[in-house]
């Protein structure tokens, strides 16, 4: 317990140096979605993080043109790799031809970062986006760019998805070795899958003279040549761990997270847990791995002793799966769903105990971890979090012109509360709303759709009960009506492509800002309404003026704290409040 509160104060620090430490992805396969679908998911949860959508233009670079890189936690000039002649149009973590690519951190053992790399996890998916038109294209690139620069952020999962097939990629670097050693399969079409700050692959297929679905980057071309590849690995990913006495045991029986990220309590409680709230909505039999994610019990046979090299028998036998099949299709609006869970339901509720206050909000302030008279506890880490600076939905879509057919699903703030809004990622402008430059983490704008959120989201803490429903409410109205109306957007602009694709280009650009405008100034107006409502702790409903009256007062209520509230109130206190 001690070593789970120490890493996540360790985690509140670190994040102004990383401010998409603590994120959640889901993926769904074409075969799992509603309408044939791939989908991803992405929330960058920092307290230190702007909302904003980035964008990178397509462009063509003269010969000799370099690409600068930045760390993209720390803003910190790294240097500078060969630009290729062309680059792709990429709106926020998606590209026109549709590739989108996710990450979450999970770090791993601290000893493989090496701070001489040039490539960090942001450059890395920001670049490969901009270089690559599949994700089998993208799992080369991304191999190729750490391999040839180096990597020089910690361990990281990535989310790979494109209109036909959606891969997880897992990653870490090799300490003072150049380089990185990494995993990336292909999840069965008809399954889903997820991840959360905790590495999730463990045992893989290896490439032999029999299984010819795996293979090693040694023959990374393959991966494109050969739609049935679905496992490839880094060379020497087995061998390095051994090199380094990280492990001990047969080849076949080698797990990369229980190698280079062996999951704890805080692995489970703190991350695997996101992953078994969005498994328990679409399938059964979840609750066998209660124990596990909630960390009460991550069953070993042999002790997991940290800096000793790790055999099978230290490896958990109770771990969830990486991917599973739902009971039913998952549509956009199940993805938006599920981003926006606090475990209700379970014991776990973050609304149903007493620090969720007197009108149940399900956010907690920071440290997650915490000691009182001696005794160490947490608060939950749910999917859904107050220090979200952006999340999406990218939905890739093969039964659209493939050029203009994708959309990033893209929302600022707490997923609770956001509203996800289609964006075009043939887009050639982004709106004003969610524009880079337009305000940041430390400059109020009012015309960023980011404060304009944080002041709705902020003013529904104060009173969860009664002001997150009026949210919910409006929140679904604008998701629904652009799921159900958006096929006579793509009817509209197939037309205009069979004429001039730029034409279609355009009207998609003007649709996509227009809607993120229109919502934005409708959440403002939101606001005015909701704070006139709800001030000095009153409800307040506005009643008709009588004739003969000049004015007639809004009916107010007060409402009270539940009962549970009450009763903690009272033994806190004693008879000190009690009426005689």
């Amino acid at each position: 317990m001690k070593r789970f509160l120490t890493l996540l104060i360790m985690m509140c620090l670190v994040s102004y140096m990383k401010p998409a430490q603590a994120c959640t992805n889901f993926l769904i396969t074409p075969g799992a979605s509603a309408d044939g679908s791939s989908m991803i998911s992405y929330a960058a949860d920092s307290h230190v993080l702007y909302g904003e959508l980035y964008y990178y233009p397509a462009a063509d670079h003269p010969e000799g043109a370099v690409r600068e890189i930045f760390d993209w936690d720390s803003g910190r000039y790294l240097g500078s790799i060969p630009e290729v002649a062309h680059t792709y149009n990429v709106v926020g973590n998606m590209n026109e031809w549709q590739l989108a690519i996710g990450e979450t951190t999970y770090g791993g053992l601290p000893n493989l970062e090496n701070p001489d790399g040039l490539i960090d996890y942001g450059s890395l998916i920001y670049i490969t986006l901009q270089r690559s038109k599949t994700a089998r294209e993208a799992i080369k690139t991304m191999a190729e760019l750490v391999s040839t620069y180096g990597y020089m952020s910690s361990g990281e999962s990535f989310s790979i998805a494109d209109p036909n097939e959606v891969w997880i990629m897992e990653l870490i670097g090799k300490g003072q070795e150049k380089g990185a050693v990494w995993v990336a399969l292909r999840i069965p079409d008809g399954y889903v899958s997820a991840h959360a700050n905790q590495a999730r692959i463990t045992t893989f297929p290896l490439a032999t003279k029999k299984n010819k679905n795996s293979i090693t980057s040694k023959n990374i071309d393959k991966l494109l040549k050969n739609p049935n590849i679905d496992c490839i690995y880094s060379e020497d990913v087995i061998s390095f761990a051994k090199k380094n006495n990280l492990y001990a045991g047969p080849d076949g029986l080698f797990s990369f997270s229980d190698v280079y990220a062996p999951v704890d309590f805080s692995g489970a409680r703190a991350c695997e847990i996101r992953v078994w709230a969005m498994f328990n909505q679409v399938v059964d039999g979840m609750d066998q791995y209660w124990d596990y994610a909630t960390g009460r019990n991550i069953n070993r046979a042999k002790p997991y002793i940290s800096g000793e090299p790790q055999t099978p028998e230290n490896f958990p036998t109770n771990r969830m799966p990486l991917w599973v099949k739902p009971n039913e299709k998952v549509s956009v609006l199940d993805m938006m769903a599920f981003m926006r869970d606090h475990l209700e339901g379970t014991e776990l509720d973050m609304t149903q105990d007493i620090g969720g206050g007197p009108f149940h909000c399900p956010y907690r302030p920071r440290p997650m971890g915490w000691e009182v008279d001696g005794v160490e506890y947490v608060h939950e880490r749910a999917t859904a979090t107050q220090q979200t600076g952006f999340s999406f939905v990218a939905q890739c879509r093969p039964n659209t012109i493939a050029e203009i057919g994708g959309i990033i699903w893209f929302g600022v703030d707490d997923a609770a509360s956001t509203v996800y809004c289609p964006m075009y990622t043939c887009m050639t402008e982004i709106p004003l709303c969610f524009r880079e430059g337009n305000g940041d983490i430390m400059e109020y704008s009012e015309t960023a759709a980011f404060w304009v959120f944080n002041q709705v989201t902020n003013w529904a803490y104060t009173k969860y009960d009664y002001i997150h429903p009026e949210i919910a409410e409006r929140q679904a109205a604008y998701e629904t009506a652009w799921a159900d109306g958006l096929a006579e957007v793509d009817a509209k602009a197939a037309e205009l492509y069979q004429e001039d694709p730029n034409k279609a280009i355009e009207y998609l650009t003007a649709f996509s800002s227009k809607e993120a405008e229109r919502l934005t100034a409708d959440w403002r107006e939101f606001y005015k309404y909701l704070f006139v409502k709800y001030m000095d702790g009153n409800i307040k409903t506005a009643q008709p003026t009588p004739e003969n009256y000049k004015y007639y007062a809004p009916k107010v209520e007060q409402p009270k704290f539940s009962d549970d509230f009450y009763r903690a109130i009272i033994q806190q206190t004693g008879d000190k409040l009690k009426v005689y």
